[in-house]
């Protein structure tokens, strides 16, 4: 939902940076602002800067910065809007709700009592644990070293033996057969009527990354079948949609995310400290899942079993990922078949430099696909070869595809040039060559060299400057326009820093950063107000530097434009610029003064 920007911008005043911050980081005044470790990389000296005059925040170790949305998005994962409400919310401001029409109404209130009685469910399960009838079930999650902290923060619980438990307690709350007929809680026949889809097993409480439970997984506890029991589908509960453990995951300070097969491997690693772990539920990996998972970070290990059913689905699941954007890598954890066989046989340490060592996905690919070939018999290690540059041909970008074609012939012992070639003719004999893609120039690259690098550079000294200064602001107005910046990101700062001195006469820095949508934006808005650039110029030497800073960019600026005035034949635009070219030294001097 879109929320006016008055609104926004009331929530953001509302609540203080510093108080906000301070709530998640030990943070000690000095000087004018607040230090403390920064939250967002390792680090033993304070970086991370916060202005309560200017309401943002920098990191000078890693760049990060922001205002206080910025920090809830970063630190909590959180979407925009799932963090303008959790801040509404801490404030106490009612943010304006769209009009639903009357089946919207409906579905939502639907959706809002599923919620509801899935927390019902999950406390009575928890409750069960707890009793005297859930003896054998703690006894059991104890014997697998699961501790007693690790249940509580899971909010396990146990469904007991009366099949009807919970279907009488849901009953007893007022909830209606119809109601639970859709919940997923309770299935209804003809001759037991209502009774539980859970019984004698323990549940695992399945919640989405905002912490509301959507669903339930059961795990039988003796040799039954099916060992373990999801919850259906409902209109809260999608599985090819939610990563069993994300809810806790996504507040990793890591920079990875660890994927598992099952719930008891997640509860292991976040037991021995890994509390970035998350896993599929029994179902397989989707291109939803994946996306997911890039909200929150752009590299994974996977970490499945050892045995044949877990190495197909890392197979299936790398394709996924990595068309996702994300870097895939796999964790080797013979000879043990999962996380948690390996930790309670090595402990902590040793798997910590498994994920050290993890393969790059491409090459554990590769490994996998050698098994299928006898490499000693020349027939088959020509297929190999070709399954090896059929692959190569899924990189898209030519770069990255000499990287890997190298190192395959390094680690194969095969001729680079030929395998090069090899590659080329598949990909023209394939539908939708990608040859053409190879024989396409590189992309340029985003970052700037040499004389650009410095114009640059001019851009966000004079940014800063003007920001941090109303007086230069009032002395530059009339020589200094937005447009002059060629660089996007620096002109949009400029136009939203004169607009705010034109309507307000002053800057809230913390203001001008919500305009921008994504935390490196922000980010990179956050560093132009907290830049050490000026404090590099000395008091003497601070009018000669602005003096050549707004020449210079003025001169960049006019020989764009003298270009642009080139191409288009245009004489009187070129004789203006020749003028102001000539003019630009004394009126920079005259508004300096």
């Amino acid at each position: 939902m879109y929320y006016p920007e008055e609104i926004v911008e009331e929530v953001r005043v509302s609540n203080d940076i510093v108080s906000i911050i301070g709530s998640y980081i030990r943070l000690k005044k000095t000087g004018s602002n607040y230090m403390g470790l920064c939250p967002f990389h390792n680090e033993k000296t304070p970086s991370f800067s916060v202005s309560q005059s200017k309401q943002m925040y920098h990191c000078f170790g890693c760049g990060v910065g922001g205002n206080v949305y910025t920090f809830i998005m970063e630190y909590e994962n959180y979407t925009f809007v799932e963090s303008l409400k959790y801040l509404a919310e801490r404030a106490g401001i009612s943010l304006p709700e769209r009009d639903y029409s009357e089946g919207e109404r409906r579905q939502l209130n639907f959706r809002t009592r599923l919620l509801e009685v899935n927390k019902e469910a999950a406390k009575y399960y928890y409750f069960q644990l707890r009793s005297d009838r859930g003896q054998a079930a703690r006894e059991y999650l104890l014997g697998r070293g699961i501790t007693r902290e690790t249940i509580k923060s899971f909010g396990l619980g146990y469904a007991n033996r009366f099949s009807d438990d919970l279907y009488n307690y849901l009953k007893g709350l007022g909830y209606e057969d119809d109601f639970l007929k859709q919940s997923g809680l309770v299935s209804f026949d003809e001759v037991r009527g209502g009774h539980d889809k859970f019984w004698d097993r323990i549940v695992f409480p399945i919640m989405d990354a905002n912490n509301k439970v959507v669903g339930f997984g059961g795990r039988i506890m003796g040799d039954g079948m099916p060992k373990y029991l999801n919850s259906p589908e409902t209109l809260v509960f999608d599985k090819s949609r939610i990563l069993y453990g994300l809810n806790m995951a996504r507040r990793s300070r890591e920079s990875y995310f660890l994927i598992c097969e099952g719930y008891m491997d997640v509860m292991a690693l976040h037991q021995a400290g890994f509390t970035n772990a998350v896993a599929a539920l029994g179902t397989a990996f989707t291109e939803a899942h994946a996306n997911l998972l890039k909200r929150y970070t752009k590299e994974v290990l996977l970490t499945f079993d050892t045995d044949g059913a877990g190495v197909k689905a890392a197979l299936r699941a790398i394709p996924i990922l990595r068309d996702a954007g994300l870097t895939v890598k796999v964790i080797n954890m013979e000879p043990y078949k999962d996380p948690d066989d390996f930790i309670k046989s090595l402990g902590a340490d040793e798997y910590q430099k498994r994920i050290d060592q993890g393969k790059n996905s491409f090459f554990f690919e590769i490994d996998k696909l050698q098994d299928d070939y006898n490499i000693e018999d020349p027939e088959e290690k020509t297929r190999f070869f070709n399954q090896i540059a059929k692959k190569l041909l899924g990189f898209s970008e030519e770069l990255e595809r000499n990287f890997y074609l190298d190192s395959v012939a390094k680690e194969y012992n095969i001729d680079a040039m030929l395998l090069h070639r090899l590659v080329n003719k598949l990909g023209a004999m394939a539908i939708g060559t990608m040859q053409a893609e190879s024989k396409l120039p590189y992309k340029k690259s985003r970052g700037v060299k040499g004389k650009e690098e410095g114009i640059v550079k001019t851009q966000k000294l004079l940014v800063t400057w003007i920001a941090d200064d109303p007086l230069v602001f009032t002395k530059l107005k009339d020589i200094i326009k937005p447009e002059d910046f060629a660089d996007g990101i620096y002109a949009d700062v400029v136009k939203l820093v004169f607009e705010e001195y034109e309507k307000n006469n002053q800057l809230v820095p913390a203001k001008i950063i919500s305009y921008f949508e994504s935390t490196e934006e922000q980010s990179q808005v956050a560093a132009l107000f907290n830049s050490d650039l000026l404090d590099k110029i000395e008091e003497e030497d601070r009018m000669k530097a602005l003096f050549d800073t707004v020449y210079r960019l003025k001169e960049e600026c006019l020989d764009r434009l003298s270009l642009k005035a080139i191409e288009e034949n245009n004489t009187e635009l070129l004789q203006n610029i020749i003028i102001q070219k000539n003019n630009l030294k004394k009126d920079i001097a005259a508004a300096l003064k």
